[in-house]
């Protein structure tokens, strides 16, 4: 959907900038409609600047860039939320937010963009990328192996080896719905529609 920008007198429609992955709050900016164009065009976020009256795209001097993953209108049509990946720390102080909130803690959806890369972007280096290219079958082989490997270890009161073995299967199963061009959301999903009331499964 387009925002209205006629409800706002300098054509200016506020816009919330969160991480496409934490859901943090990076920033709060403004566009018009040629910011918004240039935005959807090139894969960055782009604001009109007040201050410099000019588009300004984040991360031009900076390198810091936003990169768009979804753009999304509010109920009233005219407020922008925009979901975006950032390259760098968002505020010009340094911090990983304007808020000045952490954004750089580990999870399991961040770990998933790496393992995506690694499938895009293949390396010599990277033992993914060597997964991913010796094929669907050997991907699947190693989350049995890993998968027997975690039982094993279970019989056990080995807390560092039990871990590290849930460790390695988590990180060949995610690799394995890369494998399959399926996320984590999509399993996320599955389990949320057996979470809903009347339903047994749990």
């Amino acid at each position: 959907m387009q925002p209205d920008f006629s409800k706002y007198p300098d054509g200016l429609v506020p816009v919330i900038v969160q991480d496409s992955v934490s859901n943090k709050v990076l920033m709060l900016g403004f566009m018009n409609e040629e910011a918004l164009h240039k935005t959807k065009a090139e894969g960055k976020v782009t604001f009109y600047s007040r201050s410099k009256k000019r588009l300004w795209t984040k991360g031009e001097t900076s390198n810091n860039f936003l990169l768009v993953k979804e753009v999304i209108t509010d109920c009233d049509n005219d407020t922008l939320l925009i979901k975006a990946s950032p390259t760098g720390p968002v505020c010009h102080t340094g911090a990983d937010t304007c808020f000045n909130e952490n954004n750089s803690s580990f999870s399991l959806h961040k770990l998933e963009e790496v393992i995506n890369d690694r499938k895009n972007n293949p390396s010599e280096t990277s033992y993914t990328s060597t997964l991913f290219a010796k094929g669907l079958n050997k991907v699947a082989q190693k989350v049995g192996e890993e998968a027997v490997e975690l039982v094993i270890e279970s019989k056990d009161n080995n807390k560092e080896k039990f871990l590290n073995e849930a460790g390695d299967l988590l990180f060949h199963y995610l690799v394995l719905l890369q494998a399959k061009n399926y996320k984590l959301d999509d399993v996320i999903e599955v389990l949320a529609e057996r979470h809903k009331p009347g339903f047994t499964r749990f």
